[in-house]
């Protein structure tokens, strides 16, 4: 497995998956993370070990302003600092304050909480779509994949498994199969499928004029906006690694159109069902690998993951130097079945 790469924000959750006052503990990056929401709304995120005999915090108790653990009563603020340990006497002198957890950054964006993987965030914050505005989801769904994190993203930039892990009769379907031509530009630690009108035709109900256009960017995050004069409907997909063998698919969507929101139950249902089928692949692609080591990646069709690999090569080299990182896609005109 390629290590995960650091320096970067990862989506961990929903926000609608965590009240004010709760705390959930999670795996991020092979990581045992909290991450919570303390009284006035502020997320936060902490390595879930207490520092004294390493019983998850998240098993403690939490009431919006500290955490106590479980074990000794121990009890940390939301920075991850010790502020106070009840067997200590009044007159034994042991700096509290030196103690604590570690704090990775945390930020909520859009409805979205991302956990940043280093320790200094750039100032400008998690990855935005700047036609939602402040938005927060119309939907939200999070699953489990049983597979490596690459091979995750895999699923998010293929464009060539449509007509056979989701195919129905009313969407896609094996005889529908046309060449596509798509052309492609360097983005933000990315790339993107530059601004075009979409081949399905439900997509103009948004308007005649309605145009696309779909951006990767490391980690793992894909990201699709759809715009005309009656309004966006936006897309984002996230991969997070849990661990070597498991990473947690998070799919939002949200749209300014009010006609739309009636329809949301459907919506969900729909965007379920189109998940399970990657769960159900990714579990089935799990099976298979441990007897076919190498993988083949041919042509046009699989150019997304060869630039994938070269993004990675290029982030992780820039880290280790120090150096800004630059990105090695170039524009391109890919065409495949």
């Amino acid at each position: 497995m390629s290590a995960f790469l650091t320096n970067l924000w990862y989506v961990a959750m929903p926000g609608r998956a965590l009240r004010r006052g709760t705390r959930r503990g999670e795996v991020l990056f092979n990581q045992p993370v909290l991450i919570g929401r303390a009284h006035d709304g502020a997320v936060f995120a902490l390595r879930d070990v207490c520092p004294h005999r390493g019983v998850p915090l998240s098993a403690g108790r939490f009431d919006g302003r500290e955490i106590a653990c479980g074990y000794h009563g121990w009890r940390f603020d939301c920075e991850g600092r010790c502020v106070a340990i009840p067997s200590l006497r009044e007159d034994q002198a042991v700096q509290v304050d030196r103690i604590g957890t570690k704090a990775y950054p945390c930020r909520e964006s859009q409805g979205l909480i991302w956990v940043y993987l280093g320790d200094a965030p750039p100032a400008d914050g998690p990855p935005r779509i700047p036609e939602i505005g402040n938005r927060a989801p119309n939907v939200a769904e999070t699953m489990a994949l049983q597979c490596d994190h690459d091979n995750a993203v895999y699923g998010l930039l293929d464009p060539a498994h449509g007509p056979y892990v989701h195919a129905s009769r009313w969407w896609r379907t094996q005889k529908a199969l046309r060449v596509k031509t798509k052309h492609y530009a360097p983005s933000r630690n990315g790339f993107t499928m530059v601004r075009h009108p979409p081949s399905q035709a439900v997509y103009r109900l948004l308007g005649d004029d309605v145009e696309t256009e779909i951006a990767f960017e490391l980690p793992g995050l894909r990201t699709e906006v759809l715009t005309g004069r009656r309004g966006t409907v936006a897309s984002v997909t996230a991969v997070t690694p849990i661990d070597e063998t498991a990473t947690r698919m998070i799919h939002v969507l949200y749209w300014t159109v009010p006609w739309l929101s009636p329809l949301a139950p459907l919506i969900r249902q729909l965007t379920r069902t189109f998940l399970r089928q990657d769960q159900q692949i990714m579990a089935a692609l799990s099976a298979g690998l441990p007897y076919a080591p190498k993988q083949m990646l041919v042509n046009d069709a699989d150019a997304l993951m060869r630039w994938y690999f070269a993004l990675k090569k290029s982030w992780a080299d820039a880290q280790e130097a120090g150096t800004p990182f630059e990105n090695p896609v170039g524009e391109a005109v890919l065409r495949w079945r």
